[in-house]
């Protein structure tokens, strides 16, 4: 294949960078914010953007937050690029701190009493898809369906989750939003003006180009004849 790698990652490898990005963090961050400075669009589009991948990395919609993304990002007239990008706030270094906070701000919001660890919540989440998925294996086999642990998943880490994150995803929306859009209305400000001051000087190039070379611009040949470059005329 001509885009496989000359060499292949193993899968421990491939864990390890989900953790930390080869290169260091400050290296994907710095990516990032290139890729979103150098997208074609308005800057306050562009925050708009970052502002919705931000909020929904917030939420216990995993799987499904780039979708969750573009359609917030639509909704408020973001660039749908920039809100992809924007989930990038929700990778594995920063997901322990988001989800005990979604969580316990939902628990105390719906007054449910107790503190979970970020490996409970991991756990519970994990233990809910394997339940989830055998469930709908047994409506179609001989097995019985019982949804009561996934209801008390629901109740108890979910939906607290899903409510706890609206006010914190909220903020750091507005806040990354309110921190990109100068930053980006800057960036296309001083690309503006070097691509100006490019141009400038290939035209002024081609000029002096073009008077070190008469003849490449249709000068007349010495002695008051005809161009060089016209044909001559039929006899």
């Amino acid at each position: 294949m001509v885009f496989k790698r000359r060499n292949p990652r193993s899968y421990l490898r491939i864990v390890a960078e989900l953790f930390y990005p080869r290169g260091g963090w400050k290296r994907a961050f710095t990516y990032v914010m290139h890729r979103l400075s150098r997208l074609p669009d308005q800057p306050h589009r562009i925050a708009r953007g970052v502002a919705a991948g931000v909020f929904i990395s917030f939420t216990p919609l995993f799987g499904v937050h780039f979708l969750g993304a573009a359609a917030i990002a639509w909704a408020i007239r973001g660039n749908i690029l920039a809100a992809l990008l924007g989930t990038f706030v929700g990778n594995p270094a920063t997901t322990p701190f988001i989800a005990i906070l979604s969580v316990e701000t939902g628990r105390w919001i719906l007054g449910i009493e107790g503190g979970m660890s970020f490996n409970q919540i991991i756990g519970a989440f994990s233990h809910a898809a394997i339940e989830f998925w055998e469930n709908i294996r047994a409506i179609f086999g001989p097995e019985d369906t019982s949804w009561i642990d996934l209801k008390h998943f629901f109740d108890t880490i979910f939906l607290p989750y899903l409510v706890g994150g609206i006010v914190p995803g909220l903020i750091a929306g507005v806040i990354f939003h309110y921190l990109t859009l100068p930053v980006i209305g800057a960036y296309q400000k001083r690309r503006v003006k070097r691509l100006r001051a490019r141009s400038e000087r290939l035209r002024l190039g081609a000029r002096a180009r073009a008077r070190a070379d008469p003849a490449a611009g249709g000068a007349a040949a010495p002695g008051g004849g005809a161009p060089l470059n016209e044909p001559e005329p039929p006899l």
